[in-house]
């Protein structure tokens, strides 16, 4: 059986693919000085030698031939007996909410048996798909993109889009423009995330400066979004960037209003599909989509299914299915008005609107998240395609 956290350590001990190396004992040398030695010893050591160089040379071709077979044998494609999933529990993530409570992911995935984990942002969703604890997840494009780079693209492909917008800025009543958040406290769900970048990188565009702990212009503090929702109803929180139904939570619940709607941001460069943005998108652990091909087929299948029925059930049903997933997994269901806000927000697609990473990518760069880097290759809709009615464009950032 294969160590649980063998890929870690393969990946992440070494991020940017460092290596070392040191002398090793038992080497001999010749110098000068040595006394002679007969011709016809010397002859027939040279045999010796001759006859060792060529079973070392045959040693290595045979060890070579064996190491290829045994890297061969360990990535040969194989049923998957489990597939475990990662997922939110916010309304941007209703294509995993629906596709489990619905049976859509269960039932496309067959004899794999499917087990999920709920998470409160990407980066932790993150860890746990690269130590093995997970194996695909609905996750935020710039946590997707942090663990690409940082693994020099071993890590993580993105397989399919999920949803596009539902994240905005929203604040205090008394806040009119972005020129009076200076000394505020702003929150975001996690340091790294998708919303916490975007708050980053639009402060930056409004020359502010933020930093990673804390300090700058604008303070911003990562925090759990329920926990921003009672921060911002204590009066300790000046607003927050967050996904829904957090961002219509604190509208209609906390009295705050909104100052940035992120699609307003988006102009269709890259995508030709303007105030449209990747949220939410399907990413699967790039050892097991080799190891299992036939399960991320079969977890695209249902995915497919989740994102078909949300773009055309009736709005009271969706409702029902997405308020009873919710109560299943975050705790509580949301109150009509709140997620019918969030839903009217919200795009459930399948395209993951590849055109859109460069900038995510330098967003996450300027906010001091990421790492500048070439992030071709993120991309595998190769599975996606196969299935799917027209063909999703991965703008050249890897394969479709």
């Amino acid at each position: 059986m294969t160590p649980r956290f063998r890929f870690i350590e393969r990946v992440w001990a070494t991020p940017y693919g460092e290596t070392m190396t040191s002398s090793k004992p038992g080497m001999t040398r010749i110098v000068a000085g040595e006394s002679a030695v007969p011709k016809r010893k010397r002859a027939v050591e040279a045999a010796l030698a001759v006859g060792l160089v060529l079973l070392i040379v045959v040693g290595a071709v045979v060890a070579s031939t064996v190491s290829r077979n045994t890297e061969a044998q360990a990535v040969e494609p194989s049923p998957a007996a489990g597939l475990k999933l990662g997922f939110f529990g916010n309304v941007t993530h209703a294509p995993a909410l629906v596709g489990i409570k619905q049976g859509f992911l269960a039932e496309s995935l067959g004899s794999t048996a499917l087990s999920t984990e709920t998470f409160n942002a990407g980066p932790a969703a993150i860890e746990a798909l690269n130590a093995g604890a997970i194996d695909a997840a609905y996750i935020g494009p710039n946590p997707a993109i942090n663990s690409f780079v940082k693994s020099q693209g071993q890590s993580v492909r993105i397989i399919a889009g999920a949803a596009a917008g539902g994240a905005q800025l929203v604040v205090k009543p008394e806040i009119e423009s972005a020129a009076d958040l200076k000394g505020k406290t702003l929150a975001s769900p996690q340091l790294g995330g998708t919303q916490d970048v975007a708050l980053r990188a639009w402060l930056a565009a409004e020359g502010y400066e933020t930093n990673v702990d804390g300090s700058g212009d604008v303070a911003i503090n990562p925090t759990e979004n329920a926990q921003s929702l009672k921060l911002f109803q204590d009066g300790k929180l000046d607003g927050a960037w967050l996904p829904e139904p957090w961002a219509s939570r604190l509208v209609l619940q906390a009295g705050a209003k909104v100052l940035v709607d992120e699609k307003d941001l988006w102009n269709g460069t890259g995508t030709g599909k303007p105030g449209e943005f990747p949220t939410t998108v399907l990413i699967v652990n790039q050892k097991f989509a080799a190891a299992h091909p036939d399960a991320v087929k079969a977890l695209l299948a249902g995915h497919a299914k989740s994102v078909a029925w949300l773009d055309g059930a009736p709005a009271a049903e969706k409702a029902a299915v997405i308020n009873s997933a919710l109560q299943e997994s975050a705790g509580a269901p949301l109150a009509d008005d709140v997620l019918a806000r969030s839903l009217a927000n919200i795009a459930f697609t399948l395209d993951p609107l590849a055109g859109s990473y460069p900038r995510l990518l330098e967003d996450g760069v300027e906010a001091g998240t990421t790492k500048q880097a070439d992030i071709t290759g993120l991309f595998d809709l190769r599975p996606l395609n196969g299935a799917a009615a027209t063909k999703i464009s991965a703008a050249g950032l890897g394969q479709d």
